[in-house]
């Protein structure tokens, strides 16, 4: 019996919501896989935690969270009472940093049954490879004078480690799809991070033959995700632009609601951490209307990492079996609840 150990966040808003509704769908999976189990541990460290103490979580949050095998998390956020910079930096960013998570993974796919706001219904299947730990989310800079004279100065920071490292990451994902790797960059205005960044795609491609790779900026880039989906297979980016890019592919997915995340530690020295793209959504909190699909399909990506394809694959095509059958939450134009759709995706599941 293989066990994982699981850090859980439910987080804010509709974390509270989505994250339980996939705990019951993981348990139906492990039932179904029959060779493995997972012992969850829930941590109520949120924005209510922080009103209460006065940070996002304990001083020993971090050992805590250090002994688990993966961390399953909601959304961070509330920003009516908690400033994002506050949250955010206070336990996602962090615990990102903390625990070495360098790789962000971000799927872009259109999924059966669910309508592309685009007007071409040609399919798409991407991965987005994200700089997950420098680059322009870089906490160097800082504030000086006041008034009119006052001055922000934000440092991005590029190593020449952290950026061989994504690129040959993103490098290997293509060897195992389809021989294409994308790099996003930026270098006829960013004067030297993007020509740095360049530069150390063009060697590390050196290494990797066979390979089809393109340089193509930022912008022109964002249009190409609106008029062409197709063409891309990875695509890999620096922290704030592949933030930005992911946001674009949950767009054309068809809701923001759908899409997955995974921040994966790559030495196996502290646990990766697996979270949906959508965050918080305090607007509609507490309704049981928030799409569950994007807190799923980061169980997908979890069960992936642990190596568990067969049973990973199965919970996708059961939820694009549902969306065929037209069982949506209401983002996508339906009419069930987050506890509706749970109960009709665990229903199928056990019909398997």
């Amino acid at each position: 019996m293989g066990k994982i150990n699981l850090a859980v966040l439910p987080g804010d808003g509709i974390g509270k919501e989505v994250v339980p509704a996939s705990l019951k769908v993981l348990d139906v999976l492990a039932d179904i896989h029959g060779g493995i189990e997972f012992e969850k541990i829930i941590y109520p460290w949120n924005c209510d935690y922080y009103m209460e103490h006065g940070k996002m979580m304990p001083d020993d949050g971090y050992d805590q969270l250090r002994n688990h095998d993966a961390i399953f998390l909601g959304a961070i956020g509330d920003p009516k009472r908690v400033p994002d910079h506050i949250a955010l930096w206070g336990a996602l960013i962090n615990i990102r940093r903390e625990f070495q998570q360098v790789i962000n993974l971000r799927p872009v796919k259109s999924l059966k049954g669910i309508q592309s706001p685009l007007r071409s219904d040609v399919p798409f299947d991407f991965v987005v490879v994200r700089e997950n730990s420098e680059g322009e989310y870089s906490q160097v800079g800082g504030l000086i004078h006041q008034d009119e004279d006052e001055i922000a100065i934000q440092t991005n920071v590029f190593t020449r480690k952290a950026t061989e490292h994504v690129i040959n990451y993103a490098f290997e994902l293509a060897k195992t799809r389809g021989n294409k790797l994308t790099s996003a960059t930026k270098s006829n205005g960013l004067f030297y991070s993007m020509p740095f960044w360049n530069k150390v795609f063009g060697e590390v491609a050196v290494k990797h033959q066979n390979m089809e790779t393109e340089l193509i900026h930022i912008d022109a880039l964002s249009a190409y995700f609106v008029t062409k989906p197709e063409s891309f297979d990875v695509i890999v980016a620096s922290n704030l632009f592949g933030d930005i890019l992911t946001d674009i592919g949950a767009a054309i997915m068809g809701s923001i609601g759908i899409a997955p995340a995974a921040n994966i530690n790559v030495n196996g020295k502290y646990p990766s951490m697996f979270e949906p793209v959508h965050g918080s959504a305090p607007d509609i909190a507490g309704k049981n209307i928030a799409n569950p699909i994007g807190q799923l399909w980061t169980t997908k990506l979890m069960l992936d990492h642990y190596g568990h394809k067969e049973i990973a694959t199965l919970l996708l095509d059961t939820i694009e079996s549902l969306l065929v059958d037209g069982i949506k939450t209401p983002d996508l134009g339906g009419k069930y609840g987050t506890t509706d759709f749970t109960e009709e995706l665990i229903k199928r599941l056990k019909e398997k």
